[in-house]
C-alpha cells in the first residue's frame, strides 16, 4: 500500500507538469485497446496514448506493470484491494463475473515500462527526470519522440538536456530521412554511455547508406574510446573487491596454517558458521526489533566472529593439538570434521540456500562515470576487509598475545623453554583465526548466497593466497589476495572466467616453483635451519 500511495502521489505532481489541454487525453477506448487484442496492436494503442498522456493515462499503465488491470463487458477496470475502478474517471464500479485478468507478455511488459518512463520525463522532480532518462537510454522507438520532444522544450536543467538529447538522436536513428540518420549518428559519438554502443551495433547491422554506415563506425569507435577507462577502472575496482574477499577468507587461515602448520580443510565450513549466525540474527531483529532492521549487521558481526572462534577452539582443543607435526592427517581430520559440520548444517537449517537481505544503506551504489558504478555492498566490504586487516596487525604486533604469536612462529622451542604456554597460545591463535573466517561469512552473506557449500568455493582460493604471500606472513597474504583478485578480473576480460582461473593457477604454479617461500618468506631461526 505504502507504494501505491507513494506512486500516486507521484502521479498529481507529474500532472502538474502536463499541457492543459490534455486533462482528459485516457479514454475507455483507448484504455480497452492497451488492456486487450494482440501484443502489436496494443503497443501501437500504447503508443498513441502515450502522445498525449495524462496523469490517468499513467496510472493506467502503472496498473498494467503491477498485473492489477481486468477486461471484461467491453471495458477495462483497474483493480486494487478488491475494488474495481474506471481508469478513466476513477470512479467505483462493479466489476463483471466476466472479468479476465489481463496477461502481459514479456515484450508489451517491456514497452510498458518504457512509457511509464517517458512520462516521468514530464516530472517536476529532477531526480525522477534523470531516472527517467536514464531508463530510455538506448531507446530507439520513435512514436516516443513527440513526447520526448515536449519533454525536451520543457528541460531547464543544461546536464539532462544534454542527455535527452541523446536519447533523442538514438530514436531518430530509426528515421527514414538520410540526413536525420547522419546528425543522429555524429551526436551520439559525443555519448559516455554503454547504452548507445549498443544502439549503435544494433543499427550498424539495419543500415544499408555507405555514408550513413560509415558515420555509424565512426561513432562507434569514439564511444568505445570513451569507455575504456570505465571499464578498466571497473575491473580494477572488481579485482580490489575480489581481493578484499579473498583476503578475509585467507586473513585467518595464515595466522593458524602459519603457526601450526594445520592443513585447515573445515575453514571454509568455519566461514559458513559466521554466515549462517548472520541469518539467525537476521531472523531475531526481523521479529523482535523490526524497527532496528537496518542495523542488524552490526549486531551480527560480534555474533559471526564468536560462534566461529568458539567452534574453532573446540576443534583445536578435542581434535587437532593431537594432531601437530603431522599436516597430512591434520588435512584428512580437518576435511572430515568439514563434512561434518555441512551436515549439521544441513540438518537445522535445510540443504537449500537461505536468503540473507542487504541493509538499506548498503543498497544502491555510487556513480562515478556512465559506465562505472561502484555497488556500496562492495564498497563497504572492501573498508571492512581493511579494518580487519588494521585490527590484526595492530594485535599482531602491538599486544602480548600477538608478541607470543610471532615468537611461537618464529622459534617454537625457544619460545617455550622461555615460558610461553605454547598450547594455550595454539588455542588463542586457532581461535582468532576461525573468528576472522566467521566474519569473512558474514560479509560474504551480503554479495552471495548462504548454503551448506558456502566455504568450498573460497578454500582452494585462501590456500593459493596464504602460498604465495609466503607462509605466516601477514604483509604476504595482503599483496597475494589483492594481486590474485585484480590479475584474476583483468584475465576475465580477455579470456573469460574459467580460461581466467586456469590461467591464474598455472601462474601461481610457475611462481611458486621459481620462489617457493612466497612473496615474504618467514624469518627466524627455524626457519633457516
Amino acid at each position: 500500500m505504502h507504494k501505491i500511495f507513494h506512486f500516486l502521489s507521484a502521479l498529481l505532481l507529474l500532472a502538474s507538469s502536463l499541457m492543459s489541454g490534455a486533462a482528459w487525453a485516457l479514454t475507455a477506448d483507448q484504455a480497452l485497446a492497451i488492456a486487450s487484442g494482440d501484443s502489436d496492436a496494443r503497443i501501437q494503442a500504447l503508443n498513441r496514448a502515450v502522445t498525449e498522456a495524462d496523469a490517468k493515462t499513467a496510472a493506467f499503465l502503472q496498473a498494467l506493470a503491477d498485473d492489477a488491470v481486468k477486461v471484461g463487458d467491453g471495458k477495462a477496470f483497474i483493480v486494487r484491494d478488491g475494488k474495481a475502478s474506471d481508469p478513466v474517471t476513477g470512479a467505483e464500479l462493479p466489476l463483471p463475473d466476466s472479468a479476465e485478468d489481463v496477461v502481459s507478455n514479456n515484450r508489451m511488459r517491456g514497452e510498458i515500462d518504457s512509457a511509464l518512463a517517458a512520462l516521468k520525463l514530464l516530472s517536476p522532480e529532477i531526480q525522477v527526470r534523470r531516472q527517467a532518462i536514464k531508463a530510455l537510454q538506448g531507446e530507439a522507438d520513435l512514436n516516443k519522440l513527440p513526447l520526448l520532444d515536449k519533454a525536451l522544450a520543457a528541460e531547464t536543467d543544461a546536464p539532462l538536456r544534454a542527455q535527452l538529447g541523446l536519447v533523442r538522436a538514438s530514436m531518430i536513428l530509426g528515421s527514414d530521412d538520410r540526413v536525420q540518420r547522419l546528425e543522429a549518428a555524429r551526436q551520439l559519438a559525443t555519448s559516455r554511455n554503454p547504452g548507445t554502443k549498443t544502439v549503435l551495433l544494433d543499427r550498424l547491422k539495419l543500415e544499408e547508406d555507405p555514408q550513413v554506415k560509415s558515420a555509424l563506425q565512426a561513432a562507434l569507435s569514439s564511444v568505445e574510446s570513451s569507455l575504456v577507462w570505465g571499464d578498466r577502472l571497473g575491473a580494477i575496482f572488481s579485482g580490489i573487491s575480489l581481493g578484499s574477499i579473498l583476503l578475509l577468507v585467507a586473513l585467518g587461515l595464515a595466522i593458524t596454517y602459519g603457526l601450526m602448520g594445520v592443513i585447515n580443510m573445515a575453514h571454509g565450513e568455519l566461514m559458513m558458521i559466521g554466515a549462517y549466525a548472520t541469518f539467525v540474527v537476521q531472523g531475531v531483529f526481523r521479529t523482535f526489533f523490526p524497527g532496528a532492521f537496518d542495523w542488524y549487521l552490526l549486531a551480527a558481526l560480534p555474533v559471526a566472529f564468536l560462534s566461529a572462534a568458539l567452534v574453532g577452539a573446540a576443534l583445536e582443543r578435542s581434535v587437532i593439538r593431537f594432531l601437530y607435526g603431522r599436516p597430512l592427517e591434520t588435512l584428512l581430520a580437518t576435511w572430515g570434521i568439514s563434512l561434518v559440520l555441512q551436515q549439521a548444517v544441513r540438518s537445522l537449517f535445510g540443504a537449500q540456500n537461505v536468503g540473507v537481505e542487504n541493509p538499506s544503506w548498503m543498497s544502491g551504489g555510487v556513480q562515478l562515470m556512465d559506465n562505472l558504478q561502484l555497488p556500496w555492498n562492495r564498497v563497504i566490504i572492501v573498508a571492512f576487509a581493511m579494518a580487519v586487516l588494521a585490527g590484526m596487525a595492530f594485535l599482531i604486533s602491538r599486544t602480548r598475545l600477538g608478541l607470543f604469536v610471532r615468537g611461537v612462529t618464529q622459534n617454537r622451542p625457544i619460545a617455550a623453554c622461555m615460558g610461553v604456554n605454547t598450547a594455550r597460545v595454539d588455542t588463542y591463535a586457532f581461535a582468532l583465526g576461525s573468528g576472522i573466517a566467521g566474519l569473512a561469512g558474514c560479509a560474504l552473506s551480503q554479495i552471495g548466497n548462504v548454503g551448506p557449500d558456502l566455504g568450498q568455493a573460497y578454500i582452494v582460493d585462501a590456500f593459493m593466497v596464504v602460498v604465495v604471500g609466503g607462509v605466516g606472513q601477514l604483509a604476504g597474504t595482503v599483496y597475494a589476495a589483492l594481486g590474485l583478485g585484480v590479475l584474476n578480473k583483468f584475465l576475465e576480460g580477455w579470456t573469460g572466467a574459467v580460461l581466467a582461473k586456469i590461467s591464474v593457477l598455472v601462474i601461481i604454479i610457475i611462481f611458486i616453483q621459481k620462489r617457493p617461500q612466497g612473496i615474504f618468506a618467514m624469518k627466524g631461526r627455524s626457519a633457516e635451519a
